[in-house]
């Protein structure tokens, strides 16, 4: 099984909180881009192996700035490239102002069965302070847009932790949520990474950072909302109805083989990891002059090791120990073993039958137990 994932690096403007490669949009650096991603897939046919395709997955930047024909013309010529007959899940990233009745019934028409949709807050104050380009209302509406077009697997992501975000606004964001009864929710705490607007301004002074308490106690509220509406916690950020799993996302989780095309996009073959540069120039000239524009890094086990139990732990499914022996040897297995039954003994993580997997109180703490059994060589 296999999956393919096409980064599109297009943004009308910078969330402040963003640090993914991203550039202005421009309509002919769209159309040069597009081409040079189906170009990009007839050179890597047969970088999966034969591994029989599953998901594909447009992202971004913002894929929705692509027009009609633009986005035909991507998805048409990468599944004239590549065999995507068993295709099962087929997701768009969006943004809420690009979703008119026009381009939701073209989106389902194309064949995409899943969208996933920036929110990030149902608060229009709090949507302006992050730089966000639509409003709650927005939201709202093409939600409404998607599902009168056919789309029955929608996904939207919410941020918690937002400066001056209070309890109240952030209840009434997940409830708004829940009641648009969506498939799928993804939430993910602000971070402030170095290089964004919101780092900077963190460091002038000019916002004050949510606490940890605060941070923590909107959580708290999250699992308990999003628990009772019936939403299965499958992943420490993620919440979905029964049989709305992100396939897409779970193959990434266990380290299924996905091709990434485009600038910025990343690969893994299942030992080797490939990247493609941050920088729409150089990848154009490289494939425009026939020859593929990523870089190979080849990881050692104890990099493996890391990057199974980094992820492996996020999820409801936990870790099986004896899989890092299996994989990796008796020596990274006794390391993991010993520094996580501190862990079991203290409540954080609980183990049943060498499963590992962190407990409620364990999810809380996950960045310091995820720590304390990553090796550092």
């Amino acid at each position: 099984m296999g999956g393919i994932y096409i980064h599109i690096p297009f943004c009308k403007r910078k969330c402040s909180y963003c640090d993914f490669y991203s550039v202005a949009a421009k309509s002919d650096s769209m159309e040069r881009y597009v081409k040079a991603v189906i170009d990009e897939a007839e050179m890597r046919i047969g970088e999966l192996g034969g591994a029989e395709i599953k998901t594909m997955y447009v992202g971004g930047g913002t894929p929705s700035l692509l027009s009609a024909e633009q986005l035909s013309q991507l998805i048409g010529g990468v599944r004239g490239q590549l065999t995507t007959d068993a295709v099962q899940e087929m997701t768009i990233e969006v943004n809420p102002d690009d979703i008119t009745d026009e381009y939701a019934l073209m989106l389902h028409k194309i064949g995409f069965n899943r969208v996933s949709m920036g929110v990030q807050s149902f608060n229009d104050d709090e949507l302006q302070f992050i730089n966000r380009r639509h409003t709650a209302q927005q939201a709202t509406d093409a939600v409404n847009r998607l599902r009168a077009a056919g789309f029955d697997n929608i996904s939207i992501d919410l941020i918690y932790g937002i400066p001056k975000q209070t309890q109240q606004t952030w209840r009434e964001s997940v409830n708004q949520a829940i009641a648009l009864d969506v498939q799928h929710i993804s939430c993910y705490c602000l971070s402030y990474e170095e290089g964004t607007r919101l780092y900077m301004m963190r460091k002038l002074g000019k916002i004050t950072e949510c606490s940890d308490e605060e941070c923590v106690a909107m959580y708290s509220t999250l699992v308990e909302l999003l628990k009772k509406a019936g939403y299965e916690h499958y992943e420490i950020s993620n919440f979905a109805k029964a049989g709305k799993r992100s396939m897409h996302n779970s193959n990434y989780w266990n380290f299924t083989p996905y091709l990434g095309l485009g600038a910025a996009a990343h690969s893994y073959d299942g030992k080797n990891r490939r990247y493609n540069p941050s920088n729409i120039k150089e990848y154009a000239e490289k494939i425009g002059s026939g020859a593929t524009a990523y870089t190979t890094e080849s990881e050692e086990d104890w990099q493996r090791y890391n990057e199974l139990v980094m992820i492996r732990l996020r999820t409801t499914e936990g870790l099986e120990a004896k899989s890092i022996e299996r994989k990796f040897g008796q020596d990274l297995y006794r390391y993991f073993v010993k520094n996580a039954e501190r862990h079991v003994n203290a409540g954080n993580l609980s183990k049943n039958d060498g499963h590992y997997r962190l407990s409620e109180a364990g999810v809380m703490l996950a960045d310091m137990v995820i720590r304390d059994v990553i090796y550092v060589e």
